[in-house]
């Protein structure tokens, strides 16, 4: 058993290796992100960050934001969503529900409403299903603010949407037209 601090370490390492730089510890991620389990550790723990496949299954079954997943062997591991690396994820075009909601801190609110929400450097700008969930997200970026996102109607002039394995909703951009600051 591992400490939550320790947990959190190696959950935020394994954020870093399998969304951003997996370079860092010498692992390829195949064209869908994912990774073989046994090279993941032996390199992670050459790197310096300890851990097994125990260990490993216990950061992916408890992750709050379920943010990993296994395959159906655990024989590879890749993140959900949130890559700033060009991967495929092998979602399909999904119908969202009616709104979506998007949390973000008051400093970036001008400025989504001038251009939208972009992805930037990620894939894809993700969204919620709930505004618990955007609060919380809003809140790691300062005081939280919170879009509600027309994302049916979005839906309905073509654009696409896509489901996370956790339960983010993914699109590629979403115009000003489809927001509504929630105030």
């Amino acid at each position: 058993m591992i400490s939550a601090k320790q947990e959190i370490r190696i959950s935020k390492f394994l954020s870093l290796v399998l969304r951003h730089q997996p370079e860092i510890i010498g692992i390829d991620l195949d064209q869908n992100g994912w990774t073989d389990v046994n090279i993941l550790i032996k390199q992670s723990n050459d790197y310096g960050v300890n851990f097994d496949f125990e260990v490993l299954k216990q950061i992916v079954a408890t992750n709050s934001k379920k943010r990993f997943a296994f395959t159906d062997g655990f024989d590879k591991i890749r993140a959900s969503q949130g890559h700033s690396i060009d991967i495929e994820l092998g979602y399909s075009n999904q119908e969202p529900p009616e709104v979506l909601y998007h949390g973000t801190g008051e400093t970036s609110v001008e400025s989504i409403l001038l251009t939208g929400l972009e992805k930037r450097n990620r894939q894809h700008v993700h969204l919620s299903i709930d505004m618990e969930t955007a609060i919380k997200v809003g809140q790691r970026h300062g005081k939280p603010q919170i879009f509600k996102v027309l994302s049916q109607q979005m839906f309905k002039d073509k654009f696409e949407f896509f489901i996370s394995d956790n339960g983010v909703w993914l699109t590629d951009n979403v115009p000003p037209k489809y927001l509504k600051l929630n105030l």
